[in-house]
């Protein structure tokens, strides 16, 4: 074998190792399960967004955007007194292998300015967005189904969301 061909191969290997690397870093910081978006009725401006995250490492979801609402917020609603308040909060801790649910009455996505009508049993495309410890920044791309009430409310189970 001449120097010419091995310094190709080892190119060549170096190149692959380079693209698995690559890849592993794009694969999905988080598990998602449950996805799911209320249905909202036409002329209503805001509707929620539900899921069940799990994190392969500890991560924040410190928001989301999707095409079919100006605003994409991250939220909590909590009891303070006798009074159920919902904020705005800028994110959510996401501990490595923990499952951190959001659902009705705690937190969950906030979309607000509806650009066109979520009606029931479309699908909506919604990215979440991530950040470590180190404030490096990911996110996951998924296509949610719309429901008029939450997975296993109804009956049948709910549609897996699908990343795209």
């Amino acid at each position: 074998m001449t120097f010419n061909t091995t310094f190709r191969r080892a190119a060549a290997c170096m190149a692959l190792f380079a693209c698995a690397s690559a890849w592993a870093q794009t694969a999905a910081p988080v598990d998602v399960q449950d996805a799911w978006v209320r249905a909202a009725v036409p002329g209503q401006s805001g509707t929620g967004a539900f899921m069940k995250l799990t994190a392969h490492e500890g991560l924040k979801l410190v928001g989301a955007s999707t095409p079919a609402a100006g605003v994409a917020e991250v939220h909590e609603m909590k009891m303070e007194g006798d009074t159920m308040r919902m904020r705005g909060v800028s994110g959510v801790e996401l501990p490595a292998h923990r499952t951190v649910e959001l659902k009705p009455g705690g937190y969950h996505l906030m979309l607000m300015d509806l650009k066109q009508p979520i009606v029931k049993d479309a699908t909506l495309p919604i990215t979440l967005q991530f950040e470590d410890a180190k404030g490096a920044k990911s996110s996951l791309a998924l296509n949610v189904p719309v429901r008029s009430v939450a997975p296993g409310a109804a009956a049948g189970a709910a549609a897996p969301a699908h990343r795209h």
